[in-house]
């Protein structure tokens, strides 16, 4: 039987999988992993500057292709850095596979050097975690991946004992097949439900559609905007799931949780069904917004409720396309809203939300950079004052033009972020948002994106503050300055970055040429917009009830 390396099957079954990249921090156990790679055609090993970069770039490398992302981490240290990115793809539901070096049996349960228990560590943050055995190498990848796709997305954790990677193994004899992954999901029900849901709908004056995360994973904007024109419903979107409704339609309501959402409530707590399209309460629990009235989930999953103080009308459990169908061939009365009071509404938060002529504010880098990026193009925006500015103001033809992290929410998810898209798109053009504070933790990586070359625009919000925090300490009367000023306005004064250059705007004018300048290079480009972020404090955090 002809036989290969555990560490020639990990490469090959990564390759027949679909990846394009691994990302990592390599280690002395890893070289014969990353020595396959090297071997195999149409893999790329992407050696990052921190781990939590390569998981933050599987995370996004899952999310764009459906193809789990795969990172790697050493021991110790290694591992709790990839943490942050495989927490990160469990609640943003993301495919992902993460590898670790682990002790080998003979040391399991010793005090050693850099040894902690990873089967530990990523339980709780993963679907599934394992150790890979030489003789299942391939199955257990095969399987990993199955599981990281199967119903919720998310990530599976392979713990790779030190020392197998040059073990001889048989060549699997046929194609991979485990068969191993149970439906999740169990539909029951799904008949007496859809009755009860439309029951509950026929009877309601003013229901109203949210949509979430979990439609955008289904592909389903377009049944969401034949049901909203036929039945004149109004709909409201989760952050992750901007895009997958047009912000012109005179049916839009707004983003929850995001800029002005006091503007978005007026009009939701007027209605007295709500439809939970897809909603995922990862991102923005029910409770925190709905008015109380009776509720409606369609989704894969049971609806997540206090129902102790909210009645589910309907808990649809099912496949989401399918039940959209149904919904469409809902015979029902008239509904009873205001659709030129829902428009006006719209029509004053995004009047609020434009920068005044010649004004210099966060308001005004978002728009500039929104003129200066073609439609086609991506943005990536990390986490802060500025996003929720950003998840209401830019305008999002679908879903996957505009990249953030909102389950997890982690600061520093900007640059990898930005550096995965650009990978997995080389020919579109990708631009970056953030805060100082997430530029500090994470631009050390400016110099990955140097060497490979990513030609993507990083603009920075530069405010000298926490912002976001600022204006939660403000709303508690306590001293808005401590622990969130950072005050590095003077420091700001480099030229570049690890070889990037950076452009420095500090007014209208200067921005718009710094933002032509730098779509007209072919490479990375950073630019710093020094801004005062007084302009945050009118327009985020509003009460959402």
């Amino acid at each position: 039987m002809k036989k290969s390396t555990v560490a020639q099957q990990f490469a090959s079954s990564l390759k027949l999988l679909g990846v394009r990249f691994v990302f990592g921090v390599p280690s002395g156990n890893m070289i014969d992993y990353i020595e396959a790679l090297r071997q195999q055609p149409g893999i790329e090993f992407i050696a990052v500057g921190h781990e939590s970069t390569a998981s933050i770039m599987a995370d996004i490398c899952g999310r764009m292709t459906g193809i789990p992302g795969v990172c790697f981490g050493t021991f110790g240290p290694g591992a709790t850095n990839l943490a942050t990115g495989v927490g990160g793809a469990l609640l943003d539901r993301s495919p992902i596979i993460a590898f670790t070096d682990e002790m080998p049996p003979h040391l399991l349960g010793r005090k050693i050097q850099m040894g902690i228990d990873h089967q530990a560590l990523f339980k709780p943050i993963t679907k599934w975690t394992t150790r890979l055995q030489p003789e299942k190498a391939m199955e257990t990848i095969f399987m990993g991946a199955e599981i990281a796709n199967s119903g919720v997305p998310g990530p599976v954790h392979i713990g790779v004992p030190a020392g197998i990677g040059i073990s001889p193994v048989p060549e699997p004899g046929q194609p991979i097949q485990t068969g191993k992954v149970k439906n999740e999901l169990g539909f029951k029900n799904l008949d007496k439900e859809i009755k009860k849901f439309e029951q509950a709908f026929n009877q309601a004056e003013k229901p109203l559609l949210a949509v979430g995360l979990s439609a955008v994973k289904a592909g389903v904007a377009r049944w969401v905007k034949k049901i909203a024109e036929k039945f004149k419903l109004p709909v409201v979107l989760t952050p992750m799931a901007k895009g997958m409704f047009p912000e012109n339609h005179p049916l839009y309501v707004g983003v929850l949780f995001h800029a002005l959402s006091n503007h978005v409530a007026e009009t939701y707590r007027q209605a007295d069904l709500i439809i939970g399209i897809g909603y995922d309460p990862v991102e923005f629990n029910y409770e925190d917004w709905v008015p109380n009235v009776p509720l409606t989930s369609i989704d894969i999953t049971p609806a997540d409720l206090d129902t102790s103080n909210y009645i589910i009308a309907a808990d649809v459990v099912g496949d989401i396309c399918s039940t959209l169908e149904n919904f469409m061939e809902f015979k029902s009365n008239e509904k009873g809203w205001d659709l030129r009071g829902i428009l006006e509404r719209k029509q004053q938060m995004f009047k609020a939300l434009k920068p005044p002529e010649n004004s210099w504010g966060p308001r005004a880098v978002i728009e500039g950079l929104r003129h200066a990026l073609p439609g086609e193009g991506i943005l990536t925006v990390d986490v802060g004052a500025h996003l929720h500015l950003a998840g209401q103001q830019w305008v999002t033809p679908s879903p996957d033009k505009l990249v953030m992290t909102n389950g997890w929410s982690s600061m520093g998810f900007a640059i990898p972020s930005a550096m995965a898209v650009k990978l997995a798109n080389p020919n579109l053009q990708v631009a970056s948002l953030m805060g100082d504070g997430g530029f500090i933790m994470c631009m050390g990586e400016l110099a990955t994106v140097k060497r490979l070359n990513l030609a993507i625009v990083f603009v920075v919000v530069v405010d000298n503050k926490l912002s976001l925090i600022e204006i939660k300490q403000q709303k508690k009367g306590f001293n808005s300055t401590y622990g969130t000023s950072l005050n590095h306005e003077n420091d700001f004064t480099a030229d570049s970055y690890f070889g990037v250059p950076v452009l420095k705007a500090k007014d209208s004018i200067s921005y718009q040429k710094a933002l032509e300048e730098a779509f007209k290079l072919n490479q990375p480009v950073v630019i710093e917009a020094l801004v005062d972020g007084e302009e945050y404090k009118n327009l985020v955090l509003q009460p959402n009830k």
